[in-house]
């Protein structure tokens, strides 16, 4: 192959991220980090001018916490109490129903949360936790440019907005691939305590132990019993019993009903539904997608692939699999970017590569302008390209066998 042929299609970044990619990167960081500040001055964020709450997801958070630090953990998940601890906080008594759909062991967190007065809760929150997904982000890529892809994500205006925990999740993702080839036991506790969203981790246990994984497995399964178990003797066996109670209901409400408008989820379920297809059809595509995701994982990971591109894989594939995602939750597909980007920055990029990434960029921008499932295409973009790395990995991909025979 000649060295014309060889380069075709490459851009070789191993000094250096493109311009035009960090003009792109800076608009963003600019627009996730400076809007938040503007908009609390202006008061349309947290506070308002005249001095009231302003309804956001993380007042579920710091109410719910409220209720368990008063005693009264189980009405955590009591959508009535919830609501009128809501209307308490913001003032306003037409709030619609809300709820708590987290297991019990999160109310450690959210009772954290309660212990400060709400903009100073809401503010820590959002710094800290973007901190700890931004470090982690930033060690996946290796390089200082981390920072800078972990802060200029998309995905991170929707997370802070609203005080959601995305950025805790893809830390706890995150840090689980970071650690799983040297520190299996911590890449463990990770894993187990992401089962605060248990829906996250329905891939997870299939790749592992496909890969004979068995520390991770074990020590994940470990940490979910040992918190499991914590949160049972602080705050009783009724807010289990709660929380079983009412998971029928959250699955009634926003999978079957649609409370929540099937444009703000980001799934294939939530995208047939809003394109007008029925349950039934939403179900049947969306479990047929994941079992395809699940056999290609079993494959990959007992292969000879790099392991940058399986853990890549899997990251997507965790977002991919759960029916129940938002926006905010999208903030984990930093993660397999920054895989991407890492093993990109190693080897040079394919040019249809950065053009990808820019383009998934630019769908989860878009939900500013498109109520739509136009995350859940991003991930569908994100996971073409780590396909298409996979399979050069392997000796098969036209365009991966190209950009690495120059690298």
């Amino acid at each position: 192959m000649s060295d014309h042929v060889a380069n075709a299609g490459k851009v070789d970044v191993r000094a250096g991220v493109p311009s035009i990619v960090m003009f792109a990167a800076a608009i963003l960081v600019a627009m996730n980090t400076i809007c938040l500040p503007v908009f609390y001055v202006v008061g349309s964020w947290i506070v308002d001018n005249n001095g009231h709450n302003i309804l956001a997801d993380f007042g579920t958070l710091w109410t719910t916490g409220r209720l368990v630090r008063e005693n009264h953990p189980a009405l955590a998940y009591d959508w009535e109490a919830v609501r009128q601890a809501m209307i308490a906080l913001t003032g306003d008594p037409h709030l619609g129903r809300f709820g708590f759909h987290y297991p019990p062991p999160f109310l450690f967190v959210v009772a954290a949360l309660a212990q400060f007065p709400y903009a100073a809760s809401c503010v820590g929150w959002v710094i800290v936790s973007t901190v700890l997904y931004a470090a982690v982000v930033r060690t996946l890529v290796g390089r200082p440019v981390g920072w800078w892809l972990a802060l200029a994500f998309p995905a991170l205006f929707f997370n802070s907005i609203i005080g959601q925990n995305g950025c805790l999740t893809a830390a706890l993702i995150g840090g689980a691939l970071l650690l799983l080839p040297t520190r299996p036991i911590l890449a463990g506790i990770c894993l187990g305590l992401l089962t605060y969203k248990p829906q996250f981790g329905l891939l997870f246990p299939i790749a592992l132990i496909a890969a004979g994984q068995w520390r991770v497995v074990f020590s994940a399964t470990a940490t979910a019993i040992v918190i499991s178990i914590a949160s049972l003797v602080a705050f009783g066996s009724e807010t289990w019993l709660a929380f079983f109670q009412q998971a029928p209901m959250t699955s009634q409400a926003f999978l079957s009903d649609g409370e929540a408008y099937f444009g703000k989820m980001q799934s294939l379920f939530a995208f047939v539904r809003y394109c007008g297809g029925g349950e039934a059809i939403a179900w049947i595509a969306h479990w047929s997608f994941v079992a395809a995701i699940a056999v290609a994982l079993v494959y990959l990971w007992r292969s000879a692939a790099r392991y940058e591109i399986k853990a890549a894989a899997l990251a997507t594939g965790a977002v991919l699999a759960t029916p129940y995602i938002f926006m905010y939750d999208l903030v984990v597909l930093a993660v397999p970017v920054a895989l991407v980007v890492r093993v990109g920055l190693e080897t040079g990029f394919a040019r249809f590569e950065l053009r990808a990434l820019m383009v998934a960029a630019a769908l989860l921008t878009g939900f500013c302008i498109v109520t739509a499932p136009l995350g859940f295409v991003a991930a569908l973009v994100l996971a073409g390209v780590i396909a298409d790395r996979a399979l050069g990995d392997l000796g098969v991909s036209h365009f991966s066998s190209a950009r690495l025979a120059s690298g």
